[in-house]
């Protein structure tokens, strides 16, 4: 393709920082660099406790764990979704219940929540689609006034905020992804956000295989042992070194996604004028981190064509979800509640276009005039 959907961003500094970590002699993780990923998350987030993890799906994982998930407790959570969000919980014997998302965002419709709740419910988990965040205000009461936990999946929302509090920073977990399509990156990777300090301690141990090793080390305790469930979740010491150099650099990584999605943005609102397609919808409380642009088109067979319009343009556009409800595992691990005309409908109509850093002005135009072509023709 002349122009790929995703194209992952170096800094420069990468290798001198993975160069560095071999020097100092740790490479099997919990290092220097992955104690200064932990405190810039934590600085910047605002949250009580960070651990780096080898992927969002592991961070999510770790979640369902300190949630304590038992077989047959139940989880609300959007079926537009990644389906690590849904497999963490069913890993535990959980089940995934899926309620429709609003028309705007896409994000988890938070007035068909309450309806979901049994007694079996034990959490919610909002995903941030897009980097743009859920209604947490509402959904953070329904919590309290049910006794649930809110585990945030803010995979897309590094950088963004809600209410001017950043995602990951209001539900009593949360999760990170920097996988290489997302904006601050190490190829996989991720992080668990703690909000609530009960979970600390334990988060600790799962992180270290079960075991009581980072108490060791703190010389809280004179040795270490294995004290309860857990994995080997925490990255190696060259995946934090890469991840630092993203972080030393992610603001101005966000200020050009940003300049790339405004110029979308900007070009595409007379095709929305004229009915032609649909520009993502970001509420007022919302700052988003542009970690991607989409356009809803009409109907599923105009996404496919302009997909291969695109295509035959050397342009990669790629449409997102397939709807976890509709799937097979979906089908067999997870149960519905309501009905998700919106996730079907905008599933089948949603196309997102390229945008990474070093995407150009030149090629975000070549991109926005090849749209025009196809649906203006």
């Amino acid at each position: 393709m002349k122009i790929p959907f995703n194209h992952p961003y170096a800094t420069g500094a990468e290798f001198k920082y993975i160069q560095q970590a071999i020097h100092n002699g740790c490479l099997s993780g919990n290092g220097e660099f992955t104690k200064r990923c932990h405190a810039r998350l934590e600085a910047e987030i605002v949250c009580d406790k960070a651990l780096l993890t080898h992927s969002c799906t592991a961070a999510l994982e770790m979640a369902a764990i300190l949630a304590d998930i038992q077989p047959g407790d139940e989880v609300i959570m959007p079926s537009y979704t990644f389906v690590s969000t849904a497999n963490s919980f069913v890993l535990r014997g959980g089940v995934p219940v899926f309620v429709d998302i609003r028309p705007d965002t896409l994000n988890i419709d938070e007035t068909q929540i309450e309806a979901a709740i049994t007694p079996k419910t034990k959490a919610i988990a909002p995903v941030h689609y897009g980097g743009v965040g859920c209604e947490m205000d509402a959904i953070l009461d329904i919590a309290r006034r049910h006794n649930l936990l809110v585990i945030e999946d803010a995979a897309q929302g590094f950088f963004s905020t809600y209410q001017r509090r950043s995602l990951g920073s209001m539900g009593h977990l949360a999760t990170l992804s920097f996988h290489e399509t997302k904006n601050v990156i190490s190829g996989e990777g991720g992080a668990l956000l703690i909000n609530d300090s009960r979970f600390i301690e334990r988060a600790e141990i799962i992180w270290e295989k079960g075991t009581n090793r980072s108490q060791f080390f703190r010389g809280m305790v004179d040795k270490y042992s294995w004290v309860d469930i857990g994995s080997s979740y925490l990255p190696s010491e060259v995946i934090a070194a890469f991840l630092w150099a993203q972080l030393e650099e992610a603001e101005s990584i966000t200020r050009n996604r940003l300049r790339i999605w405004r110029q979308y943005h900007d070009m595409f609102e007379g095709l929305e004028t004229q009915g032609l397609l649909r520009r993502p919808i970001v509420p007022p409380e919302c700052e988003h981190n542009a970690h991607m642009y989409y356009i809803v088109l009409p109907d599923l067979e105009t996404r496919t064509a302009l997909i291969d319009f695109l295509k035959v343009s050397g342009i990669s556009a790629v449409f997102h979800y397939v709807p976890l409800h509709s799937s097979p595992a979906g089908q067999r691990f997870a149960r519905t509640n309501g009905k998700l005309k919106h996730t079907v409908d905008l599933s089948n109509r949603l196309l997102r276009l390229p945008l990474f850093p070093t995407l150009t002005p030149d090629e975000t135009e070549q991109v926005i005039n090849a749209v025009y072509k196809f649906v203006t023709p």
